[in-house]
């Protein structure tokens, strides 16, 4: 019992007994003789039975959680989770910022969605930010008891349209490839084709090693993917001539990355995006983003009468139904079975027409 101080705060804190349970409270203030005089007379009111719970949610802010979650949580995760918690809770503090905990109610939450969704953001975007905060009101409830419940269980997660499907036509890909000449010190260009080509994620590829090239049997292993469960992908000539090329370059740069820096780091997810949203805008490509360069790879192989059995295990899918958005580009491959048909009946007729002759 008495006044101490925590490792991560400049406030004196106090803990004392009340109804045979320990309690520690913030005292609020970094003056030890204010603290003191907090201190006794929280003391001088349990004695005569004035003292109540405090509610921990009146204590503290929106600021303070978002401080304690970015430095006892966020650490944990690995860095592109980091990042994403950073820009989620840029956006919130906008609105939140300042608040007291107590205050941020279901409504506060659903009105920021909405607020959110005018300004013309994506509901995915949205639904990140929420999620967000909806970790740090769950850690704040059952480790850190600042509040009483998490207020974001009660609001629902906006629907996404998870069935898009932009992909690149032919021409397009001409210009985007043009366009990134020079981008990412030379790089951008074949990023984009490997992409193209083997369906990798963004940040498989900016974490793909040349440990993970074997280009004696033609194929890349992605050991880090969204499910957790390596694949291997077996390359077409674009892609092993594009690595057989870097791989006679390595000599001289001798890094472990595919892509990289030139001090030979992997490159910042920040940094590709901002170098191909301007090969984007240079190429006149307009509703296109990095992860639609999936969606092509997917979409053209369908499209060349891949089963989508096998489109699914190119791209990593545990479920097929996943992999169901791309089911109805398999239209246009099955039309050259259906012409044989035509074939079939212009054969028959002209064989009746000529038994007529005969």
């Amino acid at each position: 019992m008495g006044l101490y101080k925590r490792k991560d705060s400049s406030m004196w804190w106090m803990s004392f007994t009340y109804n045979r349970k320990q309690y520690h409270r913030s005292t609020g203030t970094s003056s030890y003789k204010l603290a003191e005089k907090i201190y006794a007379k929280v003391i001088t009111q349990i004695t005569e039975g004035k003292w109540f719970d405090l509610d921990e949610s009146k204590q503290h802010t929106f600021d303070d959680l978002m401080e304690k979650f970015l430095k006892e949580h966020a650490p944990r995760k690995k860095a592109s989770t980091h990042t994403r918690y950073i820009s989620a809770i840029r956006h919130l503090k906008k609105a939140l910022g300042g608040m007291l905990l107590a205050d941020i109610t279901p409504k506060v939450i659903s009105n920021y969605m909405q607020q959110r969704l005018d300004q013309g953001v994506a509901p995915a975007t949205v639904n990140r930010e929420f999620r967000t905060l909806s970790i740090a009101f769950n850690l704040a409830w059952r480790q850190w008891e600042w509040v009483r419940e998490n207020p974001c269980a009660k609001v629902q997660a906006l629907p996404e349209n998870n069935t898009r499907t932009r992909y690149l036509s032919s021409e397009e890909e001409e210009r985007l490839l043009s366009a990134s000449q020079g981008y990412l010190n030379g790089q951008l260009p074949d990023i984009i084709t490997l992409a193209l080509h083997t369906g990798m994620r963004q940040s498989e590829i900016l974490s793909l090693m040349w440990r993970h090239i074997d280009l004696f049997r033609k194929t890349i292993t992605v050991e880090k993917t969204k499910n957790n469960e390596p694949r291997t992908i077996p390359m077409n000539n674009t892609v092993y001539f594009l690595l057989l090329r870097k791989a006679r370059s390595k000599v001289v740069t001798m890094t472990e990355y595919v892509f990289h820096t030139e001090s030979g780091k992997s490159i910042l997810r920040r940094n590709l995006m901002r170098e191909f949203y301007k090969a984007l805008a240079k190429a006149g490509i307009q509703g296109f983003t990095f992860h639609d360069l999936r969606h092509t790879f997917a979409t053209r192989l369908v499209q060349c009468g891949v089963d989508l059995y096998s489109v699914a295990k190119l791209l990593g899918h545990k479920d097929i139904s996943s992999t169901q958005r791309y089911a109805h580009h398999s239209t246009e491959s099955l039309r050259q079975f259906i012409t044989l048909l035509d074939t079939r009946k212009n054969t028959s007729e002209n064989t009746s027409e000529g038994l007529k002759q005969s």
